[in-house]
């Protein structure tokens, strides 16, 4: 419980809006993205710049206060928030700037995917990141950054040049290759581990009107598309990119009155070279299989990015399993096959996201993210609007992943996974777990920042007493002063 008279303190000494149980726009404040989420946190604090991020890191460490960190909200398991706690809500810092001669952008930590794609489309340029506009910056950042230019860009940590980041002891640093390289190093991949970023730079790249949108295929099709896909994409030039995925098509316009509702598969493309050059590309996808929907074709980068988002509001109930696969094997497909037709509800899906290309040239222990040799990032989601169905949707997505992971590479893209316990984080970051600890050690010694895919900071399995903890944190202060 924390005393009425410090609440009062933090309200007075924030810019923003501190909100708190039992007032009128808390429950609208406490959502995020998946609707199976429903956390009652202590306070949120909108905060509206780094002063107010800094108050609140020191007045959760100084009140022994659980902190949660939220940009987006669209984390699968949301991990943006958590019951009992002082949430940064960081919505309210939107900046963005653009430079067109350094050709980066700078980008606060409340911003979306669609919000900066907007800014920086007026450039014909884009920060690589993401399928959906909705998606948190930060958030997706953080842990990776796949997306429709992964093939062609690398990943949005790729394409990450400096982030600004309020430490656990309170203090604002830069982490770049030049300054807290370690710091840098564990922000690409590492999730929420290591401080609250409140900004980013991105080096830009050339994706104003691409090539793309999805093809869809009859799912009795399903083996002989996963087939010829799982071929030509490992094998497609790196200016291509497409991820395939079973669907339900929805029954509204522009879809096909004869294709609404039906269980299909497809491959949804983002081709970012010239225009000029398109329909050659497409030639051999486009003969390998009449498909029953095609609508592919030139379209502006944000408007491909937002193209499921209407499909896909916030609010609906998700339920998240993933995987990197290394290779798709004939059985994996047939068991893919099974559960693809076994799709339980209209919203309910599987998507398989290229990570070759460009994404794979950067080496596993480059950035703490460490499945480059991977070929894809399996998602697999139950998803539906009504509560009653969270069984169902659960149900299959378990069902699903349990039979594909024997055919995984073990570890998974943790912004796919929901809470799934210390072993799969330790998979999923692998080699780079040990160094990881280390960093964690060192910029967050008490683990304030737990609320994500946690990274623990101990040392072959003994626990940081507190003189330790205490010692370290006073030295880094000490260097940063």
């Amino acid at each position: 419980m924390i005393s009425e008279q410090l609440i009062t303190q933090l309200q007075t000494s924030l810019r923003g809006k501190l909100i708190k149980a039992g007032d009128a726009d808390y429950d609208s404040a406490r959502q995020v993205y998946n609707g199976m989420i429903d956390k009652h946190p202590s306070l949120i604090a909108q905060c509206t710049d780094v002063g107010d991020v800094m108050t609140c890191v020191n007045f959760a460490r100084e009140n022994n206060l659980l902190l949660a960190v939220r940009g987006g909200g669209h984390n699968a398991g949301g991990l943006g928030i958590a019951n009992d706690a002082l949430v940064i809500d960081l919505s309210p810092m939107k900046g963005i700037n653009i430079d067109p001669v350094t050709k980066t952008v700078s980008v606060q930590g409340g911003c979306l995917l669609k919000e900066v794609d907007h800014a920086t489309h007026a450039v014909g340029m884009a920060a690589p990141s993401g399928v959906f506009g909705t998606t948190g910056v930060g958030g997706i950042t953080l842990g990776g950054g796949l997306g429709h230019l992964t093939r062609q860009y690398g990943l949005a940590i790729d394409n990450l040049l400096e982030a600004n980041v309020v430490l656990a002891n309170g203090s604002y640093v830069k982490a770049s290759a030049t300054e807290n390289p370690d710091l840098f190093w564990a922000l690409r991949g590492g999730g929420g581990n290591f401080g609250v970023v409140v900004s980013f730079l991105f080096k830009l790249n050339p994706a104003d009107t691409v090539y793309g949108g999805p093809i869809l295929y009859d799912i009795s099709e399903s083996k002989e598309v996963m087939t010829w896909y799982r071929d030509f994409i490992t094998n497609a030039p790196e200016d291509t990119n497409g991820f395939f995925a079973f669907l339900t098509v929805p029954p509204v316009a522009p879809f096909p009155e004869p294709l609404q509702l039906k269980k299909m598969c497809g491959i949804v493309w983002c081709y970012s070279g010239p225009l000029d050059k398109a329909a050659e590309v497409f030639q051999p996808i486009r003969d390998f299989k009449v498909p029953a929907l095609d609508w592919c074709g030139p379209i502006p980068f944000p408007a491909l990015q937002t193209m499921f988002d209407a499909l896909y509001p916030p609010g609906l109930q998700w339920y998240w399993k993933a995987d990197f696969v290394n290779e798709l094997s004939d059985e994996a497909i047939d068991l893919h096959i099974k559960y693809g037709n076994e799709m339980p509800t209209p919203h309910s899906t599987m998507h398989m996201y290229p990570v070759n290309g460009v994404a794979s040239k950067v080496g596993n222990n480059d950035t703490a993210w460490n499945y480059r040799h991977s070929n894809w990032a399996e998602v697999i989601v139950g998803v539906d609007p009504d509560p009653a169905n969270r069984g169902a949707i659960t149900d299959w997505a378990r069902e699903y992943w349990n039979a594909l992971h024997p055919y995984s590479a073990g570890g998974a893209y943790i912004n796919f996974m929901m809470e799934e316990g210390e072993e799969r984080i330790k998979a999923t970051y692998g080699d780079n777990y040990q160094r990881l600890v280390e960093i964690k050690r060192k910029y967050d010694p008490n683990n304030l920042f737990k609320v994500n895919q946690n990274i623990k900071p101990v040392k072959e399995d003994v626990k940081v007493t507190v003189v330790e903890a205490e010692k370290e944190a006073a030295l880094l202060h000490e260097k940063e002063m």
